[in-house]
């Protein structure tokens, strides 16, 4: 029907002033007041107070700050009800099924690769002495760290020794990596040319603390390292293998590296994923590991 307004000409829409709101209610046959911004808490108040006197609907119109009405949507914090201008649509289906293809694929090859493991134990007991295992503290989704598993490929001490080898780094940027690397045992780089010594990480696949296909996770003195920038790969959870490890392997910059992980995280689906892991087996099989 209009407005009521303290300051406009009282003419076309404009009806009269606030004090005369019960008037213009009345005599127009209002059945609803829609409140506008900018908002004044007390004259709001005083206006819903009216509102219920007459027994007419009210209501308060949003201000979205130029967002798309299309993209609004209402939600809780707590108790109270809260307005969200805008909300990142996350694929829950795609990401529940690929949560399943991680427990039943990772289930399935340690059922099926526990006597090779078994075997592989053996020899690395019989090439060098220390534990068959390697645990390393790895940072995960959201900066939650984890104990990740791997085949042990280095003699005993090989952390203390990386500091003495660390002006000999290969890589740019946070993490450490040698391509003739003197820690890494003979069966160890076997192990490592044919990604043996990943396998126990199916563990962590299936435990959720990692996944089939995902940003690599780094080592925590790799993590004390990071830029602000950085920790955006952290927003999904780590995986086994991922899109750098299947196109850019070879590239010691850091910087692709992450390049790599977010075109990975923006563009995530399950395709991806089917055709990353077929790529990994092919990577894999022709033995081209460091």
């Amino acid at each position: 029907m209009g407005f009521v307004d303290d300051h406009a000409p009282i003419r076309g829409d404009v009806h009269g002033r606030l004090s005369d709101l019960s008037r213009v209610i009345r005599a127009q046959f209002i059945d609803e007041i829609v409140i506008t911004a900018p908002y004044d808490r007390e004259l709001v108040q005083r206006v819903a107070r009216e509102a219920r006197r007459n027994r007419i609907d009210v209501a308060v119109l949003p201000e979205l700050f130029g967002f798309d009405p299309q993209s609004v949507s209402f939600g809780t914090l707590g108790n109270a009800p809260i307005l969200k201008l805008y909300e990142g649509r996350r694929p829950f289906i795609s990401i529940f099924l690929k949560r399943v293809i991680d427990v039943l694929i990772s289930t399935l090859i340690l059922l099926l690769i526990s006597p090779l493991l078994a075997v592989v134990a053996a020899l690395i007991r019989m090439d060098s002495s220390g534990s068959v295992l390697y645990r390393s503290l790895r940072v995960g989704k959201k900066g939650r760290s984890f104990v990740c598993y791997k085949l042990r490929t280095m003699i005993s001490g090989a952390e203390r020794l990386q500091e003495e080898l660390r002006t000999q780094n290969e890589r740019k940027g946070p993490f450490f990596k040698m391509q003739n690397d003197p820690r890494i045992t003979r069966l160890g780089r076997f192990l490592r040319r044919y990604s043996v010594d990943e396998l126990p990480q199916l563990w962590n696949v299936f435990k959720g603390e990692m996944s089939l296909v995902g940003p690599r996770p780094h080592p925590l003195p790799d993590f004390e390292s990071y830029e602000l920038d950085h920790l955006r790969r952290l927003n999904i959870t780590p995986g086994l293998t991922g899109l750098w490890q299947v196109t850019a392997r070879s590239d010691p910059s850091f910087e692709r590296n992450m390049e790599l992980d977010l075109e990975y995280i923006e563009h995530w689906n399950l395709w991806l994923d089917i055709k990353i892991l077929w790529k990994t087996a092919a990577v894999v099989l022709r033995g081209t590991g460091v």
